[in-house]
């Protein structure tokens, strides 16, 4: 490795959603097998799906994964900087792992985003000063040119850093040579200096017919493919957001796996705004015969044996939401004839008496749903925890991500919330990724649901997780030029790459 520091790649993408946490989880998993100590990072991540690492430190969940694929314990440094989203066009900014305060995009890019270069650049050096090789993930498009002043994921990172970049594309949307040669003519000439070429994802069909397009490519750039991906269903990891990213990258498809019992177990979401951590019911839809699906309308409720409020980062606007859309009444309905509903985290407190909120909506007292005999207020402090406990004699770890405390005045006790018949709440995220803990609470709903679902006895969702991130791995060292990745993370992008035209303006 070069200068006495561990080698690395930064991954980028010509659109958002490309196909860029996927590859680098599975470089990240191709590279550990062969023996290389590796690591991922993402110096800037905007998400509201995240993770609490072992230290209590906030980061992407995209990030946690990829660490799994690089089988290493996820910290703060593979994610230094959070944006979570709160609506009206303003976010909450998570420096290693601590909230720090609420920035509108104008503040952030303004200003504060080239504050935040220098202490990103310090982990980057941290971990490259400890590992073999650091996979580096991009955000959105590295030709932004709106942004570049200001970036500090893509090519600002890759420049300071002299890291090789390779371009991901998504063939399936159509247009990916306009795209890999548009990225690239859009970048200065000391950025497009970095870039290697490009990896193809997401393709169907036969490899042939593409190789006269990465010809003329190669052509009109001096830039090599180096690998076509073929398209894969079920393949995905916790991604950033989008309500359907996490079906689509469930860790099981329910049509493949059929109910162990007599009954399948369906499961519907209330799809809040600012909805986070959706990524929790992906445990559910690992289960042989539970469907799970995302829904808006309180008709969708009907033929629910489980109905999941989940996490929000606007837990007042997702109770004005459940108000307006009728989802409200149909959950009180529910409670009413015992039918089970789980809140957890945001979706907890919105199942309780009232909340007081002067931190995140700033919106003071508000009546909640009345399902649980709970009171919120939220405080200035975040909770950052990984909680372990016990409920239905099934040992459970969680992780925590609140502003909001909960004054719980009755009810069962049920993880840190409550359980009043077959309403449940918890502010646990991942509780349901425990596979003893997952089967007695399906059992628990199957009962309550009046339905002959049998939990299967040998699902390990931690197993699936393997395997899922085994096939990445398998995707980059069956379809990719692996020997010339090797390479560029090793020895950096090759020398005397072309210019193309016009270079950023």
């Amino acid at each position: 490795m070069r200068g006495g520091r561990g080698g690395g790649l930064l991954v980028a993408g010509t659109t958002s959603d490309a196909g860029k946490s996927v590859v680098t989880a599975g470089i990240c998993r191709w590279l550990v097998r062969k023996g290389l100590r590796v690591a991922p990072f993402k110096g800037q991540n905007m998400s509201l799906n995240s993770f609490v690492t072992r230290e209590g430190a906030e980061i992407g969940r995209a990030q946690a994964m990829q660490a799994q694929a690089a089988r290493v314990e996820p910290t703060a440094l593979m994610n230094p900087v959070l944006l979570k989203p709160g609506g009206d066009r303003s976010s909450q900014v998570v420096l290693m792992g601590k909230p720090v305060g609420e920035l509108s995009a104008r503040g952030y890019h303004g200003g504060r985003q080239k504050e935040l270069f220098e202490p990103v650049m310090a982990c980057l050096e941290e971990l490259r000063s400890t590992y073999d090789a650091v996979i580096c993930e991009g955000a959105g498009s590295p030709a932004e040119i709106n942004l570049r002043r200001t970036d500090i994921v893509n090519m600002g990172v890759a420049r300071a850093a002299r890291l090789p970049v390779v371009v991901v594309g998504d063939i399936d949307r159509g247009g990916v040579f306009a795209q890999f040669f548009g990225t690239t003519a859009l970048l200065s000439p000391e950025d497009q200096s970095l870039v290697a070429g490009y990896l193809v994802n997401k393709f169907r069909g036969d490899v042939s017919l593409l190789e006269p397009g990465l010809d003329m490519l190669y052509g009109l750039t001096g830039r090599r493919t180096f690998g076509v991906l073929p398209y894969a269903h079920g393949l995905g990891i916790d991604e950033e957001d989008g309500m359907g990213v996490s079906l689509r990258g469930a860790v099981r498809e329910s049509v493949v796996a059929p109910p162990v019992g007599a009954d399948v177990l369906r499961v519907a979401v209330c799809a809040v705004p600012l909805m986070s951590n959706f990524t929790d019911v992906d445990a559910l839809a690992a289960e042989p015969g539970v469907v799970v699906r995302f829904v808006d309308r309180p008709e969708e409720l009907v033929d629910a044996d489980l109905v999941v409020v989940p996490g929000t980062r606007g837990t007042v606007k997702a109770l004005a939401w459940l108000r307006e859309r009728g989802l409200a009444d149909a959950l009180a309905r529910r409670a009413a004839e015992g039918r089970p509903v789980l809140g957890i985290c945001g979706g907890f407190q919105a199942l309780g008496e009232r909340i007081e909120d002067e931190v995140e909506s700033t919106a003071g007292v508000v009546d909640g749903l009345g399902l649980l005999p709970v009171r919120v207020r939220f405080g200035v402090e975040k909770t950052l925890a990984r909680p372990v406990g016990e409920a239905l004699g099934e040992r459970v770890e969680g992780y925590e991500i609140h502003h909001g405390v909960a004054d719980v005045r009755g009810g069962e006790p049920f993880l840190d919330g409550c359980r009043v018949g077959s309403v449940w709440g918890t502010h646990w995220h991942g509780s349901l990724e425990g596979d003893g803990f997952r089967r007695a609470f399906l059992r628990e709903v199957a009962t309550a649901a009046g339905r002959r679902f049998v939990p299967a006895p040998d699902t390990s969702f931690g197993a699936l997780r393997e395997e899922q991130l085994d096939r990445l791995g398998d995707l980059i060292e069956e379809h990719a030029d692996t020997d010339a990745l090797l390479r560029l993370i090793e020895e950096g992008a090759p020398a005397g790459l072309p210019f193309v035209p016009p270079g950023a303006p």
